[in-house]
């Protein structure tokens, strides 16, 4: 029924191999046989995930699908340099910088990878793409869509790829779901629901955020639907918390996307779950066929794993519900798809799905949301 077919395509989308070996880019060669990357700032995000991205990708790990030799680690730099210094042990990496303009001086480095605040990182990404080097931003890469679309312009203007950090549009259950639209298999797209129902602490940095659970969390949900169906025309959001929570920013939401089309998506998202049952669902009604699943990377113990995906489609046609069988994580798999994007982007020229440019997108629709919350109305996006 084409299932199989699409297993196959799903795989080498998501594994998306690299052939980034003495890659060329417009006129200008990466020094070295290998693009050098560096890691700016060395919390604890990078220190647990980041770099298993490029241990998993040098050794050429099937799970990652990443040729051999892909990504070479030059060195890490820190505001702390006994950070820095564990992270740089912990790694195995050659290099610890003294300071962020030594990073960029290196002739060696051909990309940044950074990992600080959202509030400190537009001038780090300004620096690195004038040193002439690539990026792969957090998100949110700015909290203002005004410096995020100067941030893309920056990099077009200097033939360089700022990259965002992403990681949900190449989860494989929202890939494979892309994949399916694509091929028509379930009509015009009508409408899309999707529930995340989890549990974060909030603590450190986080807890003072007037804005909370939309920039940092469902900023992930809201690229993801993006990815499915493009940029809706208005938006309404509300938001709250549980009574008695300390700090100020938003735990919980929900959100409704309306596009000039008629499709709509409604999207809730809770990081208050105390119940220890925590989940991840969507559903994608198209006019011939609907998809459902489970992001089971949300999940716990033995429900935890490969997201869930099933099909029912009067095109191909389906026996009642077709199974997808996912066989990859969102980690280290989708964690490892941005960098994997801009290594491919440098090697053969083919654009990164979370590049800067449609990432301004997903920062406009987030200040929209944000608008509809603080109003109480419904918000147009510009």
């Amino acid at each position: 029924m084409g299932l199989a077919v699409l297993a196959s395509a799903i795989g080498a989308m998501v594994g998306c191999p690299s052939t980034a070996l003495g890659m060329t880019r417009g006129d200008r060669t990466v020094r070295g046989d290998r693009p050098r990357v560096r890691s700016g700032g060395s919390g604890n995000l990078a220190a647990t995930y980041r770099s298993h991205r490029y241990r998993d990708d040098r050794r050429g790990r099937a799970r990652t699908r990443l040729s051999k030799g892909a990504a070479s680690r030059r060195g890490a730099f820190d505001l702390d340099p006994e950070r820095a210094k564990a992270f740089a042990a912990r790694w195995q990496l050659p290099r610890v910088y003294a300071t962020l303009e030594e990073l960029l001086a290196d002739p060696k480095v051909a990309v940044v990878d950074i990992a600080v605040p959202p509030w400190e990182q537009p001038s780090i990404v300004r620096s690195a793409l004038l040193a002439g080097k690539d990026v792969l931003a957090q998100k949110p890469f700015a909290l203002d869509s005004t410096i995020a679309a100067e941030l893309a312009e920056l990099a077009q203007t200097h033939n360089r790829l700022l990259v965002i950090n992403q990681q949900m549009r190449y989860d494989e259950g929202i890939a494979a779901a892309r994949e399916m639209i694509e091929r028509g298999w379930i009509g015009r797209l009508w409408a899309l629901e999707m529930s995340v129902d989890i549990f974060i602490d909030w603590r450190s940095w986080f807890a003072d955020a007037d804005r909370l659970a939309i920039w940092y969390h469902a900023i992930h949900e809201l690229d993801a639907i993006r990815s499915l169906l493009g940029t809706p025309s208005r938006v309404w959001c509300t938001g709250s918390t549980f009574p008695g929570t300390p700090g100020r920013g938003e735990r919980r939401v929900m959100c409704g996307l309306h596009y000039p089309d008629g499709a709509m998506v409604t999207l809730h998202v809770s990081t208050e779950n105390r119940s220890g049952d925590p989940s991840g669902t969507f559903r994608i009604e198209g006019t011939d066929g609907t998809i459902r699943g489970e992001l089971r990377r949300f999940y716990k113990d033995d429900r935890k794993g490969p997201d869930v995906l099933e099909l029912w489609s009067r095109v191909l046609p389906t026996d009642g519900w077709a199974r997808y069988d996912c066989t990859r994580t969102w980690f280290p798999d989708a964690f490892a798809g941005p960098m994997r994007a801009l290594l491919q982007a440098a090697a053969e020229g083919v654009p990164a799905p979370s590049g800067a440019r449609d990432n301004v997108h997903t920062v406009r629709l987030v200040e929209a949301l944000y608008r509809a919350i603080e109003t109480g109305e419904a918000q147009p996006l510009t």
